[in-house]
């Protein structure tokens, strides 16, 4: 007898961070999905180790950043040094643009496990543990998927299928779709180790050609280690517990007899996926690209993924926006993704000196640089790194070349106070879905009641050096720039007003001179809604009362929240759900 489907709109196969956090995403916008996956539960071994300020940042979108903080090391630095065992320079990065600090420690098993929770927020998003994709076809109108689900076999039906199955991605493979780029020749053994003695905090990396090595402390007492393996070298040699205890006394002697919670050899890879998208099948995170790990940038670029994807699908669920939407996902992430791989190249190259020559004339142009404040600076601040820019996608690109924000750019984030004298984050003010964001003396400021079938705030600044007006209560959508930041923002990019999108990205800049004789950038804000069939008319929200509304479309007229329900729990089926 055949079963009989189940339908949702969204399906995520994989419940890594990527999948994880994109769950947490929709839940915040009211739209149903469900998270499969064929292990019994999340990750329990230690993975990635490096979270950054944009991954933050979207768990704070998220709501979840403040437990998540509570098991990270933030704000740690990478001290190098030289094939003698010399420190000859550091990198601690203080500056906080994304509300967060740059570098952080975590333990993915912790956090996939703080993921997983948060979904119990949402009663429209199902996640199914022991449960495998066995095959899947497309039409025109969705996605069916044949499904063993806890060993027994069954259908499920989606609008949307989202592979977020890892490096080695099933979803890929069944598509056809290949990787470009390469595989790095050098293997690295990883090795994690728990109850370390040693305080220090910041990474160690050993720029030796001996043996190349990096020393990651991490939360509770972790801490792991990673050694380049020579070319005669096989997994079976350097998994022997004598000789990588040996490896580790080498760099730091009291760690050598700690308890080895992991190990294991790993093949890096920089490679990119040809295609993220097929009809009704997106590809996200380690599935569409794979970066190795020098710059610590994997999981956070499979992080930017889920937030740039999240509120576009929610957008065209809702039946706000055109398909076409989904296509600007691909042309907005995949540069960026590609920009963060080439850094990690270089970096890794920099880290893995083929000979004493090169490591010298490596590390002599590091302390040339440093003598010269503002290289120096861009080195300590890693301001090497590849902004969150957009070359192209859903935004109104400005001419304002020397601005330090442009659209199509994430938007920093600065603390802005509020009536009664309380400081938040940016985002915290701003809420779920788009702003416009306008001075508070603005007589015709720019707002739009949604846009794509999500809520879109109209909010006021109040300039540093002035108080608020009178009759603004705490609660009112005014706040004041208390640092000045907005400020300068606005002032360099010309604009008397700003569009942020969900993901906080620039969305448009509103000119100085925009206005009834001088309709540019409103005027092209409408041609992008009309390219993608943008709606800006009420709010479209997914009923969240019962299993009987789930999926079904009810008009609402309030914001949505950043958690949900409180008595909202999800359902997660599975062992150790």
């Amino acid at each position: 007898m055949t079963p009989t489907p189940r339908h949702t709109p969204i399906v995520i196969l994989g419940a890594g961070p990527t999948g994880l956090v994109l769950a947490n995403l929709l839940g915040t916008y009211g739209v149903p999905a469900m998270v499969l996956d064929r292990n019994p539960s999340t990750v329990d071994e230690p993975r990635a180790v490096s979270i950054d300020d944009e991954s933050l940042r979207t768990l704070q979108t998220a709501g979840l950043v403040d437990e998540a903080l509570t098991q990270i090391v933030q704000g740690y630095g990478v001290h190098y040094f030289s094939w003698s065992g010399k420190p000859f320079a550091k990198v601690e990065p203080t500056s906080r643009e994304y509300g967060y600090t740059k570098r952080n420690a975590f333990r993915q098993a912790v956090l996939c496990a703080q993921l997983r929770e948060g979904l119990r927020r949402f009663p429209h998003i199902d996640v199914c543990f022991r449960h495998e994709v066995t095959s899947f076809s497309q039409t025109a109108d969705g996605v069916r998927l044949e499904v063993e689900a806890e060993g027994a076999p069954t259908v499920i039906t989606c609008d949307w299928l989202i592979g977020c199955d890892g490096g080695r991605s099933a979803t890929r493979e069944r598509l056809g779709i290949p990787l470009t780029g390469n595989t790095f020749a050098e293997k690295w053994l990883i090795v994690d180790l728990l109850d370390r003695p040693d305080p220090f905090r910041h990474t160690r990396t050993y720029c030796d050609p001996s043996r190349p090595a990096i020393r990651l402390p991490g939360p509770d007492g972790t801490v792991r280690y990673e050694f380049m393996l020579k070319g005669d070298e096989t997994a079976d040699d350097v998994l022997d517990d004598a000789r990588l205890r040996s490896w580790i006394a080498h760099r730091e002697p009291r760690d050598a007899n700690l308890t080895i919670a992991r190990k294991v050899v790993y093949t890096f890879h920089s490679r990119i996926a040809e295609r993220w998208r097929d009809g009704r099948v997106l590809l996200a995170g380690d599935a569409a690209h794979l970066t190795p790990p020098f710059a610590g940038q994997g999981m956070n670029s499979g992080v930017r993924d889920a937030t740039n994807l999240a509120w576009k699908l929610a957008a065209v669920v809702r039946g706000g926006a055109d398909a076409s939407l989904l296509d600007t996902y691909a042309s907005e992430r995949k540069p960026h993704a590609w920009a963060l791989i080439k850094m990690a190249m270089l970096i890794g190259k920099y880290m893995q000196p083929k000979s004493v020559m090169g490591a010298m004339a490596a590390q002599f142009a590091l302390k040339a640089i440093s003598l010269y404040p503002p290289a120096r600076d861009y080195v300590l601040q890693l301001k090497f790194k590849s902004k969150p820019r957009f070359l192209e996608g859903f935004f109104v690109p400005d001419g304002a070349l020397d601005a330090p924000i442009r659209s199509g750019q994430l938007m920093a984030q600065p603390q802005v106070e509020l009536p009664g004298g309380r400081r938040v984050l940016l985002d915290d003010w701003l809420g779920a879905g788009f702003a416009c964001v306008n001075w508070h003396d603005d007589a015709a400021p720019v707002s739009w009641p949604s846009i794509g079938g999500l809520p879109c705030r109209t909010v006021r600044l109040v300039r540093q050096d002035e108080d608020f007006p009178l009759g603004i209560r705490d609660g009112d959508l005014v706040a004041r720039d208390c640092d000045g930041v907005l400020a300068g923002i606005l002032r360099r990019a010309q604009a008397r007003a700003m569009v942020l999108r969900p993901d906080r990205y620039v969305m448009a800049f509103i000119a100085d001179d925009d206005g009834p004789s001088h309709p540019s950038t409103v005027t092209a804000v409408r041609a992008l809604y009309q390219r993608h069939a943008i709606t800006t008319d009420a709010v479209v929200e997914f009923g969240n009362d019962s299993p009987q509304t789930a999926g079904r479309r009810i008009e609402r007229h309030e914001p949505l929240t950043a958690t949900g329900p409180a008595n909202a729990r999800a359902v997660i089926t599975g062992e150790h759900a």
